[in-house]
């Protein structure tokens, strides 16, 4: 066996990664929040959060690597550098940069042509799916909403797969910050005025509420509150950067775009 033995998984996408290659073995701990796939959760002992970690526990574990992403766990990161152990934090952001990954965390654990062969047919799902939407009658503009207090509009990831699934994020300069901290709207009032067809909510693990999306001050124009355009994607599918929401995410999205489109075209 080449490459880390005992690995901890600070998110979900690693495990998922892992498990999709065959190398679920190498795996020693996970994220709490991991549900893909649903057996990770019965063999493997959950030993993080997002923003905090068992640091005592990840290391009686005896993990030669671990896996993390983005600054929010370089407190994490650190404990666990200091006390010796080696860690990974990556940073992607866009569809390219998920497929990237996958190679990178292949090739780590000597399973290249294999990440290699499922980036490939996570691609060519995409393409499958960009395909079926160039032949919709017309393009929704969409709203998504990763946060409702304050409000904070989707990552990179997230406007690229609306575009993929015939689609326009409506905020689509908000999409390339990184941080979710540039991505609050300062002045809710720029939703309306930018009038989306559907509204999309996905708040980071707790339910989407569209009854109180449709009661905000003057958002009764909106046209996805008016034809009642608004639907709940589960975090899970689409707010990790990892295989999920390059299939199950992306699905969903293309799913509420096609029935919208096909929708007769209000008066």
């Amino acid at each position: 066996m080449s490459g880390p033995r005992r690995i901890v998984c600070l998110t979900e996408e690693p495990t998922e990664v892992l498990y999709a290659l065959g190398e679920q073995n190498r795996i020693v701990g996970i994220s709490g929040f991991t549900v893909r796939p649903p057996r990770a959760r019965r063999e493997k002992p959950k030993v993080s959060a997002f923003t905090s970690a068992k640091i005592k526990a990840i290391l009686a574990l005896r993990p030669d690597f671990a896996i993390g992403f983005s600054d929010i766990q370089a407190d994490i990161a650190q404990a666990l550098i200091r006390r010796g152990v080696e860690v990974w934090i990556s940073n992607h952001r866009s569809v390219d940069g998920i497929l990237d990954y996958v190679r990178r965390l292949g090739a780590l654990v000597g399973a290249a042509a294999r990440a290699d062969a499922y980036a490939v047919e996570l691609q060519r799902g995409l393409e499958a799916i960009a395909a079926q939407a160039t032949a919709l009658p017309r393009r929704p503009k969409v709203y998504f909403e990763e946060w409702d207090a304050p409000p904070i509009t989707g990552i990179q990831w997230v406007a690229e797969l609306i575009r993929i699934a015939g689609g326009d994020d409506v905020f689509p300069e908000r999409a390339q910050e990184s941080l979710a901290k540039a991505r609050i709207l300062e002045d809710p009032g720029e939703v309306v005025r930018r009038a989306p067809d559907i509204i999309l909510g996905s708040w980071c693990g707790k339910r989407f509420r569209p009854e109180k999306v449709a009661a905000r001050p003057g958002w009764a124009e909106i046209p996805a509150v008016r034809d009642g355009q608004l639907f709940e994607i589960k975090s899970p599918r689409i707010l990790q950067p990892g295989p999920a929401a390059l299939t199950d995410g992306v699905a969903d999205i293309a799913r509420i775009v096609r029935d919208w489109a096909r929708r007769p075209v209000p008066a």
